[in-house]
C-alpha cells in the first residue's frame, strides 16, 4: 500500500519532500531558503531576521549599511533652501532671526527694549512669546548684501559637511539630527540669556555642536589626538576671533551643548545607552533650555 505524497504547506497542490529543519513542515523548492544547517522555509527565515539584534556602535546608534549622509545632505539643502528664501523675501531674517527683545514701530524698524513699551511700538523676539525664533534662526544666514554675506553660508556649510558625515556615522542618523538640533537650540538659547538685544542668524551654533562631538567621538574611541586636537583648537581660535563679528555666545552655546550630549552619549553605562533613555536624556535637556528662556522672559518684561 503506497504513502500519501507529502505536499508543501504553502502549495498545497505540489508535492514536497524536504522538511523545514525549523518548524519541520514541508516545503517545495519554491519556498525553500538555504540555512546553515538544511533548508528554512520562508516564514521562519522571516521570523529569524526579525529575532536577529541589529548591531550598534558604541553610541547607541544602529549601524546601517547604507554609507550615504543623509542627514547632513538634508540639513545642507535646508540652510540652502532658506537662504534662497531670504534672497526672494528679504524681511525673512527680521521675522525669523534670533531676537531676544526689541520693539518695532510704527515705521517697522526695529529698536532697543529697554523693559518698557510705547504707543505704537510693540515688542518683538522670544520675550514676546516667539519661541520659534530659537530654532529658525539657526537655518538662516547673512544676507547677500550684508558685509560677509553669502560667505557666512559657504563658511557653515563648508564645516557642516565635513564634520557633519564623520558625526553622522558613528551616532547614526537620529541622534545625530537630535545633537545637531540640540546644539542650534543651545546657541540660541545663551544668545538670548547674554545679548537679548543682539539679532543674530547661521547654523555656527550647531556646526561648533558638532564639532564639539567629533572631539568626543575620536576620544572614545581611543583614536590619536594630536589631529584633532590641533582641529579642535582651531575651531576654539575661531570662535575668539569671529567675537569682534559674529555671535560668540551662539558659538559657546552649541559648543557646550554638543560636548554636554556626545559625552552622555558616549561615556553613559551600556545600560542606559537605549533609545528610550536617550530620549528621555533629551527631552530633559530641552526642559531645562525652556524653563532657562521662560526665567530670563520674565526678567526682560518683568
Amino acid at each position: 500500500m503506497e504513502a500519501a505524497a507529502t505536499t508543501c504547506y504553502r502549495h498545497p497542490s505540489t508535492e514536497a519532500y524536504v522538511r523545514c529543519t525549523r518548524c519541520d513542515r514541508y516545503i517545495c523548492p519554491d519556498c525553500m531558503r538555504e540555512a546553515s544547517v538544511g533548508h528554512q522555509c520562508v516564514e521562519c527565515v522571516k521570523e529569524g531576521q526579525r529575532s536577529v539584534r541589529r548591531p550598534r556602535t558604541v553610541f547607541g546608534g544602529a549601524v546601517s549599511r547604507a554609507t550615504a549622509p543623509v542627514v547632513t545632505y538634508v540639513l545642507i539643502a535646508l540652510n540652502v533652501l532658506a537662504y534662497l528664501g531670504e534672497v526672494v523675501r528679504p524681511e525673512t531674517v527680521d521675522r525669523f532671526g534670533v531676537l531676544g527683545a526689541a520693539l518695532t514701530g510704527p515705521d517697522g524698524e526695529q529698536y532697543y527694549y529697554r523693559g518698557d513699551t510705547f504707543p505704537g511700538y510693540e515688542l518683538t523676539g522670544i520675550a514676546d512669546g516667539e519661541w520659534y525664533r530659537l530654532v529658525t534662526g539657526a537655518f538662516l544666514h547673512l544676507p547677500p548684501d550684508a558685509s560677509f554675506g553669502v560667505m557666512h553660508l559657504l563658511f557653515n556649510m563648508f564645516a557642516l559637511w565635513n564634520i557633519g558625515r564623520a558625526v553622522e556615522g558613528q551616532l547614526g542618523r537620529a541622534r545625530y539630527l537630535a545633537l545637531y538640533l540640540l546644539s542650534a537650540v543651545g546657541g540660541s538659547v545663551l544668545v538670548y540669556l547674554l545679548a537679548p538685544d543682539t539679532s543674530t542668524v547661521g547654523a555656527s551654533g550647531a556646526v561648533f555642536g558638532l564639532a564639539a562631538a567629533y572631539w568626543v567621538i575620536h576620544r572614545r574611541l581611543g583614536h590619536d589626538m594630536a589631529a584633532v586636537n590641533r582641529f579642535m583648537a582651531g575651531f576654539l581660535i575661531w570662535m575668539v576671533l569671529s567675537a569682534l563679528f559674529t555671535s560668540w555666545q551662539g558659538h559657546l552655546g552649541g559648543l557646550l551643548t554638543g560636548a554636554l550630549v556626545t559625552y552622555g552619549l558616549a561615556y553613559a553605562p551600556a545600560r542606559l545607552r537605549t533609545g528610550a533613555l536617550q530620549l528621555a536624556g533629551g527631552a530633559v535637556l530641552l526642559g531645562l533650555f525652556a524653563v532657562a528662556v521662560a526665567v530670563q522672559t520674565s526678567a526682560l518684561t518683568g
